[in-house]
């Protein structure tokens, strides 16, 4: 790839598909089903392994920095959930590698001639420090590159500990087994990448294998794998445990709606009483109000009447005693009968003329009649 090429690709990751305006390269969004989930996040297969004894090719669908710097931004916004397919899509690849896997370990199986299981545990122990002294001068090695000659020196004491163990784990092996099969070259199958390991390799061919690309491209996508996995489980606990929230409180907005309805059903019963009371209340005082006016209005009429009395009576006095102003209210009173005595006496001699009147005219009607009778 030439600098400028790196110098686009390094501007595509960290400024995304909208650095330069280009609306051709905007058509395409990393949402799309044709992006690559594990190129966003970095854990393609395909780019793991290129140029690797392993390599798949390019991967059918689209790989593109500038994508994955738009996904790194929106994530940070809101969850995406990308991880669900990178996990399926890592998922599927370990589980074609440990398939071929087992079936190396097959042909081992018929190819090699059987030994015994002391003599198998015996080079399975030489097999497991010779993958120790691997791993300890690859880390040795990377350390002295990145300048830290310190403690690749201390990597190196371990290593020479490692092979003095190894020595000793080879001689049991070589005691174990006759000299004509001891030369046989006896290979095992790498667990990580399923490579083949030889039981006499050298600790350059061991370090060159555990610190090659492919040995560590298989590792970075198994941890990657199980990061992912981590992720995935912890981003669904928050997912659950934010939905039992908003349950909550959809639950607790439900019944502050319930409360705040049986409370305004309490008010407006209350409010219904309240008003009946009141109606009931003026209906009461309107009622007093009445029988007091009508008793108010008797007592004024009963008033007026005695005080017309009193005014006839004393008009009457005056016309005939001009001097009852200074009599005693017991004259008064004996005056005041006298008065109704006069009065009665009066309606008596009304009535009785009223009466002799009805009797003449009685007897002038039979009178009458009786001459009809005799003129017939």
């Amino acid at each position: 790839m030439s600098a400028q090429a790196q110098m686009r690709a390094l501007l595509d990751q960290l400024m995304g598909t909208a650095r330069d305006g280009d609306e051709t390269r905007q058509r395409v969004k990393f949402t799309d089903e044709r992006v690559c989930k594990s190129h966003l996040l970095n854990c393609c297969p395909h780019d793991i392994l290129s140029g690797t004894r392993m390599d798949l090719g390019e991967c059918a669908k689209t790989h593109d920095l500038a994508l994955r710097a738009d996904y790194e931004i929106a994530s940070k916004a809101r969850e995406l959930f990308f991880e669900l397919d990178a996990v399926d899509h890592l998922e599927s690849f370990i589980a074609d590698c440990d398939r071929r896997t087992e079936l190396a370990k097959k042909r081992l199986v018929e190819t090699q001639d059987e030994i015994s299981a002391e003599v198998a545990a015996k080079a399975e122990t030489v097999h497991e420090l010779n993958e120790e002294i691997g791993k300890l001068l690859a880390k040795a090695e990377q350390l002295g590159a990145e300048g830290n000659v310190d403690e690749a020196q201390l990597i190196l004491q371990e290593v020479e500990k490692v092979r003095s163990r190894k020595r000793d784990a080879e001689e049991e092996y070589r005691n174990s087994m006759p000299a004509s099969s001891f030369q046989q070259q006896k290979l095992r199958v790498c667990e990580v990448c399923s490579a083949y390991l030889g039981l006499h390799d050298n600790d350059r061919r061991l370090a060159d294998h555990f610190g090659g690309k492919l040995h560590l491209g298989f590792i970075q996508i198994r941890e990657k794998l199980e990061a992912l996995k981590k992720t995935v489980i912890d981003k669904q606990e928050k997912r659950n445990q934010d939905r039992l929230k908003r349950r909550e409180e959809r639950e607790k907005e439900e019944r502050m709606k319930k409360r705040t309805k049986s409370r305004s059903r309490e008010r407006s019963r209350e409010h219904r009483s309240r008003s009946r009371e009141r109606r009931r209340r003026r209906s009461r005082s309107s009622s007093r109000e009445r029988r007091r006016s009508s008793r108010s209005h008797s007592r004024d009429r009963e008033r007026r009447r005695r005080h017309r009395s009193r005014s006839r009576s004393c008009s009457k006095g005056h016309r005939h005693e001009p001097s009852t102003r200074h009599k005693s209210s017991r004259d008064r009173e004996r005056s005041s009968r006298d008065h109704s005595r006069e009065r009665s006496r009066k309606r008596g001699s009304s009535e009785r003329r009223q009466d002799s009147r009805d009797q003449n005219g009685r007897t002038d009607s039979r009178r009458a009649q009786d001459r009809d009778t005799g003129d017939l």
